[in-house]
């Protein structure tokens, strides 16, 4: 109930604005999402609003609504079915709900190392994902790298599958990443990111998984003492545009915006490598106990869940990826 009526109530704010509004010949997208500023994503959210407003020679910006304003992620894809809002950030994971062919990048181990993620995502597969949402009145833009995904826990250390025997583990709203902690022996809890922190600190739930600037940014590394490399999947980010606002746009002003979304895939990878491997300096420094596991045993507990996709849709592009950079 109370979803439903903050939707209503963000689309009632946003028909205001409008979703791609015109303000004296200036075309404004608002572009809404869950993350804090300090975010890498958010930061080139900010770069890709300057590009535009420079290929658009001033014609056209970005109004930015960062932190979860406006809802959590999908409460923000329901405003771009609608046309309430022009644009946001999300994760290939909630998505897989109304495309189910994202569904891949919450099967674990799908990537050799983060070089063949990269590759996959730059390939025909990649882009073939893009529009995949297009017949659910949504396009991907762009993605923007979320890095890996590992587990951090606050009582107990993850040393091997077998001791999250027993753990509650908050997973995104994902059928495919219930199903991975299942695999790996845990008790997986879909909570929403903002009640994260609270959940953890009142024992709701006994971990999480995420990468390491989530992990340090949402201040997740004062509860959770134990972070376990063991990098299960990567999961995308996509930014994506409502068809309601696309269509809106002219040719050129949808080429524009294109580029200056390239350009911000590109300028977010490069700060990327480096906020991961500061966040990760700075939860050691913090206290949190820093763990390198054997990655062929959480592979191994997990074979068995990606060889059922067999002869499925989503199987055929596991077989795809597997084939990129070969």
């Amino acid at each position: 109930m109370w979803q439903s009526f903050r939707v209503a109530l963000c689309a009632a704010f946003l028909s205001l604005v409008a979703a791609c509004g015109v303000r004296d010949e200036v075309t404004v997208l608002h572009l809404a999402h869950t993350l804090d500023t300090g975010h890498t994503v958010h930061k080139a959210m900010v770069h890709l609003g300057e590009q535009l407003e420079r290929y658009s020679g001033g014609t056209m910006r970005v109004a930015l609504y960062p932190g979860g304003q406006l809802g959590n992620e999908r409460e923000l894809i329901e405003l771009l079915q609608i046309g309430s809002l022009a644009m946001t950030k999300v994760s290939a994971s909630p998505l897989e709900g109304f495309v189910p062919q994202m569904q891949v990048f919450n099967v674990p181990y799908v990537f050799r190392d983060q070089a063949h993620y990269q590759q996959v995502l730059d390939s025909a597969v990649g882009r073939e994902l893009l529009d995949a949402p297009l017949p659910v009145r949504l396009k991907g833009l762009g993605y923007y790298d979320a890095g890996s995904r590992s587990f951090y826990t606050v009582k107990q250390p993850v040393n091997t599958p077998d001791d999250l025997a027993g753990l509650k583990i908050r997973v995104q709203e994902s059928k495919t990443a219930l199903r991975m902690v299942g695999a790996l022996g845990g008790s997986a809890t879909p909570i929403a990111w903002g009640e994260l922190y609270t959940a953890l600190q009142q024992g709701v739930v006994d971990g999480a998984e995420n990468n390491p600037p989530s992990f340090f940014l949402s201040g997740h590394y004062e509860i959770c003492k134990y972070y376990t490399l063991d990098e299960h999947t990567a999961v995308p980010d996509l930014l994506l545009i409502g068809t309601v606002a696309w269509n809106s746009l002219t040719s050129e002003q949808q080429q524009w915006l294109q580029r200056a979304v390239d350009d911000s895939v590109t300028f977010q990878r490069q700060l990327w490598a480096q906020d991961s491997a500061a966040a990760l300096a700075a939860v050691e420094e913090a206290g949190v106990e820093i763990i390198r596991p054997d990655k062929a045993l959480f592979r191994e507990r997990v074979a068995a869940m990606q060889a059922g996709y067999r002869g499925t849709p989503v199987g055929d592009l596991i077989a795809r990826i597997a084939q990129v950079g070969r």
